[in-house]
């Protein structure tokens, strides 16, 4: 369960009261995440006819530092109000985008209607890919900025701390994976064009509507970054089964056309795909391979397997230009 601090009725009225909202009608704590407390709040409205009444309250516990807040609640501000399938950020009465409650920041976001895809098709992955761009484009001129905390040399870094001891606990052929990352790392993508992007557009991070993009959701990974990185990492999560071993090239070819329709690549960007891919792989394969190791053995969580992302990344590493081409 995802609620890691629990706020009582007369708490939770309270802090709605400080929102143009109407009153509290029902909080309920949502189950999904792992990083933070997120409820989702009814309320009676403001009395406009158009005035929403639905919103997630999130309480950033872990892995978010205060000092990036202003960034992410902004950039959600900026798309939304650039016409991207993003949720609001709710400003309270003094018009601040999150408040502070017993030393954790709150904030009330926009309530998005849809449901997250498990079996995509290509007609969604197509409009995953054209929404994604839509958002690269919309954000290019987002005043605020924050570096990638998850670079190529951010990876490498993770798999070193993990040491090859660790990564063979886990599986005896994983630390043949520090090679790879360290290729990974020296890879240089500053000639290629730059916007604000989400870094983490897995199938549970968007909303659909049937076959449109409602929501795209969780932007807590966002930073200034390569949009080619953006596309490939979002490619290695949706055109491939869970285990990774397999690859949905109907998906793959959607996702790239519909964001070329919006945004065509340039010759570089499209050049450096596949190795852009294999680093996009190595980060996952190096935050869950921390994980793995971090969690306890009886630990009531579910780990999630880099040997998933191992298999993605020798995928690339085979297919090479011509998946992307």
């Amino acid at each position: 369960m995802a609620v890691y601090t629990h706020l009582g009725a007369e708490e939770l009225a309270q802090l709605i009261a400080h929102y143009d909202v109407g009153d509290l009608v029902s909080a309920k704590g949502i189950a999904e995440g792992v990083s933070n407390s997120n409820w989702l709040i009814e309320t009676t409205g403001s009395g406009a006819a158009d005035s929403p009444t639905r919103f997630i309250l999130t309480m950033y516990e872990r892995r978010i530092e205060l000092s990036d807040l202003p960034y992410f609640l902004g950039l959600l501000d900026h798309l939304s109000a650039g016409g991207c399938p993003v949720p609001r950020t709710i400003h309270d009465e003094t018009g601040a985008a999150f408040r502070m409650l017993d030393g954790k920041a709150i904030a009330l976001i926009e309530f998005l209607p849809g449901v997250s895809p498990t079996q995509p098709t290509a007609a969604q992955a197509r409009a995953v890919g054209g929404a994604l761009a839509q958002m690269h484009l919309a954000s290019s001129n987002f005043e605020l900025t924050r570096a990638n905390t998850m670079g190529f040399a951010d990876n490498l870094a993770v798999l070193e701390k993990c040491g090859e001891a660790g990564l063979a606990s886990i599986d005896p052929a994983l630390p043949e994976i520090l090679d790879p990352a360290k290729a990974a790392a020296a890879l240089d993508l500053s000639a290629l064009p730059v916007s604000n992007i989400h870094a983490d557009l897995f199938p549970d991070n968007v909303l659909m509507l049937g076959d449109e993009v409602s929501g795209m959701i969780d932007f807590y990974f966002a930073c200034r970054g390569t949009m080619a990185l953006d596309l490939a990492t979002t490619h290695a999560a949706w055109c491939f089964d869970p285990s990774g071993a397999h690859y949905n090239a109907e998906l793959g070819d959607a996702l790239v056309a519909g964001y070329e329709a919006v945004r065509p690549l340039e010759v570089a960007e499209r050049e450096l795909l596949p190795e852009i891919a294999k680093g996009a792989c190595l980060r996952f394969v190096a935050s869950r391979a921390e994980d793995w190791l971090d969690t306890p053995d009886d630990a009531l969580v579910t780990r999630k397997d880099p040997l998933q992302f191992v298999s993605r990344w020798h995928f690339y590493d085979e297919a090479g230009l011509g998946i992307f081409a």
